[in-house]
């Protein structure tokens, strides 16, 4: 039984992870692009690379619109160039041009995987702690309210979602991985 594998035709992405913060989309991204020998990438990192600067720093001293215009730019940049797993950050899909993006990409046969997670275990993953900027000075309240307000959002872009709260990571990388298409062979 496969377990996933080579996109069937050209398209990219391999596969796209959008979700809240402490979804897993890092975790479960790495451990997907080792497992098939492809690259990750994860916007939150291109722009980081791209300003020299931290997306908290960036929150901070530029404020939230401009960083997510920054993430706009590095989300169609990446659907353009990356062919391997691609991570979005938590908020990607605030931006209506994203989702149209992605939905593109989904009509055109790519898979955009929801990493859905409930409070309890997102909250623990976070550790509430103030290193993620959208979670302000009550992280717990602030944590319930994105999730709230984001899951239509994510479930408008994803073909396929998979809950990440209170699983192993070996266990959600299985479920995503068997989510990629696989080329048919003769």
């Amino acid at each position: 039984m496969s377990t996933g594998g080579p996109p069937a035709g050209a398209r990219r992405p391999l596969l796209v992870l959008v979700g809240p913060p402490s979804s897993g989309k890092t975790t479960v991204g790495t451990a997907l692009a080792d497992r098939f020998g492809i690259a990750f990438r994860d916007t939150d990192a291109d722009v980081e690379a791209g300003t020299g600067q931290r997306v908290a720093d960036l929150f901070i001293d530029l404020g939230e619109a401009h960083f997510r215009a920054l993430e706009e730019q590095a989300v169609a940049v990446a659907l353009e160039e990356h062919d391997g797993i691609l991570a979005l950050g938590g908020g990607a899909v605030l931006s209506a041009v994203t989702r149209e993006r992605l939905t593109g990409y989904t009509r055109a046969g790519g898979t955009v995987v929801w990493l859905d997670v409930d409070l309890a275990s997102a909250a623990q993953r976070v550790g509430l702690g103030r290193t993620r900027p959208v979670l302000g000075l009550n992280p717990r309240a602030a944590l319930r309210t994105l999730l709230a307000a984001r899951a239509p959002l994510y479930a408008e872009v994803a073909t396929v979602t998979v809950t990440t709260g209170g699983r192993a990571p070996g266990e959600v990388v299985d479920e995503v991985a068997a989510a990629i298409p696989v080329r048919a062979t003769p």
